[in-house]
């Protein structure tokens, strides 16, 4: 029995396999939490899907009409007309809905915009547009 007890040659190699699946199923477990905030983030980014379907030049500024037609609900952050910023009021849009986006802008019959809309998880629907 004494003999048992005095041997403590195995005591070292369990200790280590258990610290290394320790390290193992922490660094996992680590990996599992980042891939799943990474996937959910590309997810809600690919869901989002916005389309012009109109634009009107009208007296003191641009109209847009905008629908979502995506999985998750769209707020514009930022407009652009011809590669200049423009401020906007607030504005979201809920699955499925639709509506317009007012920008404040001074144009001339007969010329070319380019006008670009930005959400603020980065997605941008540009074209151009003449106005009447």
């Amino acid at each position: 029995m004494k003999a048992l007890i005095r041997n403590k040659r195995a005591v070292t190699p369990v200790l280590s396999s258990l610290l290394l699946t320790i390290i193992a199923v922490a660094a996992m477990s680590l990996a599992a939490t980042a891939a799943y905030v990474i996937s959910d983030n590309l997810h809600q980014t690919m869901g989002e899907r916005l389309i012009v379907e109109d634009v009107w030049f009208k007296a003191g500024g641009i109209g847009i009409y905008l629908r979502n037609i995506g999985k998750v609900d769209i707020s514009i952050s930022n407009s652009y007309v011809n590669f200049t910023a423009q401020p906007i009021a607030p504005f979201t849009l809920q699955m499925g809905k639709h509506g317009w986006l007012n920008i404040t802008y001074s144009w001339n019959s007969g010329s070319l915009y380019h006008i670009n809309i930005v959400t603020t998880r980065g997605t941008k629907v540009a074209n151009y547009y003449v106005a009447p």
